[in-house]
């Protein structure tokens, strides 16, 4: 009885540890809300750049979602010289229900205008800037060639190159051992 407590017990350990590590592999992502507190609306007239300012001050990435909140407005998405025109009558994008979220797809200035007439040009228009994702790391060069044609890895003579060239490989063979433990014992 206490093997078999032992053994479901080991089964649940493994599979905690399996889901668990799935955030190795997970796309991190974040939501702003634009404006933060004060939300989407007509900034007063002192602060006419609010929300170019809120923007400059965070570091937007590839797949981060803005959310807007407001009530009668509405928020577009436009080109640039419609965003300095204050005026777009084919919007990228268009949204008028109060609670907008809005997906940040590529590396690329997005610029952001409320439709409502007048409240763009008191201020209420954004730019944000969306960062290129950081370069991965080049391939280490291929190992010079031996004698007699073949590859191998330098000062290993003959050995197996070392694991952790990249940073996820770990984790995965970790994961991997995991998966193969706990398969064993189900199949």
């Amino acid at each position: 009885m206490a093997s078999h407590f032992k053994m479901a017990s080991f089964k649940i350990l493994l599979l905690s540890i399996l889901l668990s590590s799935t955030h190795f592999f997970s796309v991190n992502s974040h939501e702003f809300e634009v404006g933060d507190d004060k939300g989407w609306l007509v900034p007063s007239s002192k602060d006419d750049d609010f929300y170019d300012q809120w923007a400059s001050k965070q570091r937007f990435q590839v797949n981060d979602t803005v959310n807007f909140k407001y009530k009668e407005d509405s928020v577009l998405v436009v080109r640039g010289d419609e965003y300095e025109e204050c005026h777009s009558t084919h919007p990228i994008f268009f949204s008028n229900n109060g609670d907008t979220t809005f997906t940040l797809d590529r590396p690329d200035l997005f610029y952001f205008i409320s439709g409502v007439s007048g409240h763009c040009e008191r201020g209420q228009k954004m730019i944000i800037k969306v960062l290129k994702p950081p370069k991965s790391p080049s391939p280490p060069p291929p190992p010079p060639a031996s004698q007699n044609g073949t590859s191998e890895p330098s000062g290993h003579n003959g050995a197996v190159a070392k694991l952790g060239a990249h940073p996820i490989t770990v984790p995965l063979l970790v994961m991997s051992v995991i998966m193969v433990a706990f398969f064993r014992e189900f199949f």
